[in-house]
């Protein structure tokens, strides 16, 4: 399996592989709904440590997958693009997690600690597999399948992390914008409306498409060379 070192224009395609390899594909899939799962989970996760009770009362303070999936953005779209390849550019996600932020005091840090979990929690994930494979590497247990499965982790994770960052609904980035603009409920909920539709012109914007295979290269990259180092590392203390 070799991953894509950028997205192209028209051709884009969030989750992007360039094989013919139906196990592979397969296998890249369960990734991204494992992936997607820890994000929700990590979101439902933090809202309940701050005392939202909607999460748990709606089952979503677990990592069963099932608990998380969305069936069109999480099962369909994501499996069009791998086993159809339609070429336009798609967006795979999860099912939002609601919250009420009770604690009127707190709302406005509540909401933003909230939307970071889902972001920080793929970046851990990114992170913990350059360590681990690093570190197996560094043992001598590294192999070509191996190195593949954690390249996959940890551009699908880096992916997860940037495109959510983006400031649209319904992604964690407009959280952030929202409470920098001081938008009142009703402009985000007007906005809101919207986001699906802009950022569908928007991943199939060609900078766009630069920008962000550029950005997930660079991220996915540095990840890389924490493995190495690691690797590099337990060479010496074992040799």
């Amino acid at each position: 399996m070799t991953l894509p070192s950028n997205l192209e224009a028209s051709a884009t395609i969030l989750l992007a592989v360039d094989t013919q390899d139906w196990p592979d594909k397969f296998i890249l899939f369960l990734i991204l709904v494992a992936s997607l799962s820890v994000h929700e989970w990590a979101h439902a996760f933090t809202a309940d440590k701050l005392n939202d009770p909607l999460p748990r009362s709606e089952g979503r303070v677990t990592l069963n997958p099932i608990s998380h999936i969305d069936p069109i953005g999480t099962l369909l779209i994501p499996l069009l693009v791998l086993f159809l390849s339609p070429g336009f550019a798609v967006i795979g996600w999860g099912k939002p997690v609601r919250v009420s932020l009770p604690n009127e005091k707190s709302k406005v840090r509540d909401d933003l600690l909230i939307t970071a979990a889902g972001p920080f929690s793929n970046l851990l994930i990114a992170l913990s597999t350059a360590c681990l494979s690093g570190i197996a590497f560094g043992l001598g247990l590294e192999n070509e399948k191996l190195l593949d499965l954690a390249s996959t982790v940890i551009w699908i994770n880096c992916m997860l992390f940037i495109f959510n960052l983006i400031p649209i609904p319904p992604l964690d980035g407009s959280h952030f914008l929202k409470h920098i603009l001081r938008m009142s409920e009703q402009t985000f909920a007007k906005l809101s409306s919207y986001g699906f539709i802009m950022l569908i012109v928007l991943v199939n914007l060609p900078f766009f498409g630069k920008a962000f295979g550029t950005a997930i290269s660079f991220s996915s990259s540095k990840f890389g060379e924490l493995a190495l180092i690691l690797k590099e590392m337990l060479a010496k203390v074992s040799g």
